[in-house]
C-alpha cells in the first residue's frame, strides 16, 4: 500500500516536470524568440528537448518501478529527475543569463555536463532494473 502511494506521488511529479517542459517550450518559442539571438535560442531549445527526452524516460522507469523489484528502476527515475535539473536547468539558465543577470555565474557551465552524468546513469540503471529482475 504504502509503494502504491509512492508510485502516486512520483506520478505526480512526472506531471509538474511535463507540465514545466511545456511552459518553458512555449516561453521560448514565443517570449524568448524576440529577444534571444539564434545560437542562444537554439541552446534553450536543446534544453527543452532533452528535458522532453527525459520525462518519456522517467515515465518509462516509473512504469518499471511498478513491474520490477524497483530498486534499479527508481534509481533511474531519480537520475533522469535530477539529470533535467541540472542540465536542462542549466541550459536555461545558461541561455537566458544576459536577460536575466546571471553573467557572472561561471559556475553554471560546469552544471551541465553532471546533469549529462545523471542522465547516463539513468539509463544505464534503466537497463539494470530488466537485467537483473524478472519482470511481473
Amino acid at each position: 500500500m504504502k509503494e502504491r502511494h509512492i508510485l502516486n506521488k512520483l506520478g505526480l511529479l512526472i506531471g509538474l516536470f511535463g507540465a514545466l517542459a511545456v511552459i518553458f517550450g512555449a516561453f521560448g518559442a514565443h517570449s524568448l524568440k524576440a529577444v534571444l539571438p539564434a545560437d542562444k535560442l537554439a541552446t534553450y531549445n536543446t534544453g527543452i528537448t532533452y528535458h522532453f527526452y527525459h520525462l518519456f524516460a522517467m515515465t518509462f522507469a516509473w512504469f518499471a518501478m511498478s513491474k520490477t523489484s524497483g530498486k534499479w528502476a527508481k534509481r533511474s527515475f531519480w537520475c533522469f529527475c535530477i539529470g533535467i535539473f541540472l542540465f536542462s536547468g542549466s541550459i536555461y539558465l545558461l541561455a537566458t543569463r544576459d536577460l536575466i543577470g546571471l553573467v557572472n555565474y561561471k559556475w553554471l557551465g560546469p552544471i551541465t555536463p553532471i546533469g549529462g552524468l545523471f542522465f547516463i546513469l539513468g539509463w544505464m540503471f534503466l537497463g539494470m532494473s530488466f537485467y537483473n529482475k524478472n519482470v511481473n
